[in-house]
């Protein structure tokens, strides 16, 4: 159920701007000084992976010094930026998608509505979408930017140039806009998500939509805009890239000065973009990192990203040639800053966070759920290639849910890995209670739980597909499992062989091939989500209910101050290695 929200003017002027930040991460492509009769000195802030952390949350920190900091939070972000801005007559601030979706409760339980009025509020400019502002469907995103009779929308273009109608082959968001700051400076930004953005969205909401090429399609825009006057071009990329501590060629560096190379997607992409670019604000992948990525020519190349939940930003300072028209790329210079807690908090964004807060929000926020005995958790570092407690919680719940007969008949159940946003924490509030709030924001996508017919032989295929897919997806993802469901990956093995057929089992018997299976899986993965493509094949499909609520119905059954829940051992998978 969602709270009324009553809107409140937002009022008050930002707060003093009295402490420092704490730059990480900085890279210089040489810098020299301008000469100041033709050239001017630009600004770009930038963010990505905002997710929708408008509120200050305990759980988001930052290593400082080799301590976890409290960090991020949009009225101190905000403060940050209004800090970072002062007397920079040629700012803008950008960002790199995902800025909703996946988000807190907060935030999600008004359809994101709250983000998006505090990054208006906050000066963000424009946009790349992600894939997660796909995770509604497009018509919703399209309701996020226009806005309705009750919702304002956003102020800044959202660009897809990659987000084209299948029909028609033409991109169904603007590909670019440009910023024209006066005095003849103009500064074009490109905005995609990543080309693989079909294969991790729910496909009901991207009907007729495709996801083309990064690099194809930067270079066709980027020629467009310079046949328009316009020379300096800025990419916002919603891929990205992982900094390693291996020198592979490019200089970076990262909040633990450990990195000194790159490696992922972005590589590759940055590689062979125009050069035409002079600047790339990725995402994506929630690492921080500002590197130098050679570009076709063999110049050096901005590559930044800004972490993920506004715990970081990017600040990029560049010189603008009047008489080119163009960014010195010499002269790009890059850091990243912590957005610590240790300033004042902006007034206007407080009030819009306690606009949302009122008329029975705590009332939703605060229902008790269940108890629970421990901390129930995801992988270590949210790492999505192991099996952990709360995909198997989850996959219980789902499997208890549509067992029986009339709701589904379900023999067993799988869940993403990627499906599960937080952890559930005995310390968090009141020890040992959960809140509908905490239960929310484990699951927040609004999906539905899916029964369906599988063979044996399309549940191992599925299993094979956790291993990374050639030209499809780089990653190893672990499906969660029932309890009752066992198999063995073999990882001394190669290729789809380390998922050993004869040994899946189902209660103790083995899986047989050509038998069918009712197996229940959430309606994401149910369309090939993440890349399980063999799921799509599966029949008989019986749709329950929201994932949120068959999780929050198994919670209460089997969580009571009695007998709270422990966290499922672990052993459904038995590794070698």
């Amino acid at each position: 159920m969602k709270p009324k929200h009553k809107r409140l003017a937002a009022a008050g002027a930002a707060a003093a701007l009295a402490a420092t930040t704490l730059a990480v991460g900085a890279w210089s492509a040489n810098a020299g000084q301008p000469d100041r009769h033709r050239e001017v000195d630009l600004q770009l802030l930038a963010l990505n992976d905002f997710h929708g952390h408008i509120e200050a949350s305990a759980s988001d920190t930052y290593p400082v010094d080799g301590v976890n900091t409290p960090a991020g939070g949009a009225e101190y972000l905000a403060t940050h930026l209004e800090q970072a801005r002062e007397g920079e007559r040629y700012s803008t601030t950008v960002a790199a998608g995902d800025l909703i979706g996946a988000s807190p409760f907060l935030s999600a339980v008004y359809d994101d509505e709250p983000t998006i009025e505090s990054l208006n509020a906050m000066g963000v400019e424009v946009s790349s979408v992600g894939n997660h502002e796909f995770d509604a469907g497009f018509e919703e995103l399209n309701r996020i930017i226009e806005g309705d009779e009750d919702f304002e929308g956003a102020d800044f273009p959202y660009l897809g140039a990659n987000v084209v109608d299948e029909a028609t082959g033409r991109p169904v968001l603007d590909p670019y806009w440009v910023k024209d700051f006066g005095r003849g400076i103009k500064v074009g930004f490109i905005g995609m998500t990543l080309e693989g953005t079909g294969d991790i969205v729910s496909q009901a909401g991207i009907e007729g939509l495709e996801f083309t090429d990064e690099v194809e399609t930067a270079n066709k825009y980027a020629g467009e805009l310079k046949r328009k006057g316009v020379n300096a071009i800025v990419v916002l990329l919603h891929e990205g890239g992982v900094p390693v501590a291996q020198d592979t060629g490019h200089e970076c560096e990262s909040l633990d000065g450990t990195a000194v190379g790159m490696s992922g997607p972005i590589v590759d992409i940055a590689e062979t973009m125009t050069p035409l670019v002079d600047v790339l604000v990725t995402g994506h992948t929630h690492n921080e990192y500002v590197c130098s990525v050679p570009d076709p020519a063999g110049n050096p190349r901005m590559v930044t990203s800004a972490s993920s939940y506004g715990r970081v930003f990017t600040q990029i300072d560049a010189t603008y040639d009047r008489r080119t028209k163009d960014i010195v790329r010499s002269s790009v210079t890059g850091s990243n800053t912590v957005v610590t807690r240790d300033v004042d908090p902006n007034g206007e964004q407080s009030d819009i966070l306690a606009s949302y807060m009122g008329d029975g929000y705590d009332e939703v926020a605060n229902r008790l759920i269940c108890y629970i005995a421990e901390d129930i958790k995801r992988g270590p570092n949210n790492a999505r290639d192991v099996e952990f407690p709360l995909g198997s919680l989850i996959a219980d719940a789902q499997l208890w849910n549509t067992a029986g007969a009339d709701v589904g008949g379900a023999e067993l159940a799988l869940m993403n890995p990627g499906g599960v946003r937080q952890d559930l924490i005995h310390g968090a509030g009141t020890p040992g209670e959960v809140t509908y709030k905490e239960v929310f924001e484990v699951q927040p996508f609004a999906n539905y739980v899916v029964t369906l017919d599988l063979t044996g032989e399309q549940i191992l295929a599925g299993l094979r597909q956790q291993l990374p897919i050639p030209g499809v997806r780089s990653t190893t993802l672990q499906l969660q499992v029932s309890e009752g469901f066992t198999y063995t990956w073999d990882k001394t093995k190669t290729g789809t062989d380390q998922i050993v057929a004869d040994s899946l089992m189902l209660n103790g018997e083995p899986i047989v091939m050509d038998r069918t299976y009712r197996v229940t899986m959430n309606s994401f993965l149910a369309d090939g989500g993440d890349s399980f493509s063999a799921f799509k094949d599966g029949t008989n499909r019986l749709f329950g209910e929201l994932d949120v609520d068959a999780f929050e119905d198994y919670l209460a059954e089997f969580g009571t101050a009695s007998a709270p829940l422990q966290a499922p051992e672990p052993g459904r998978v038995t590794v070698i290695s």
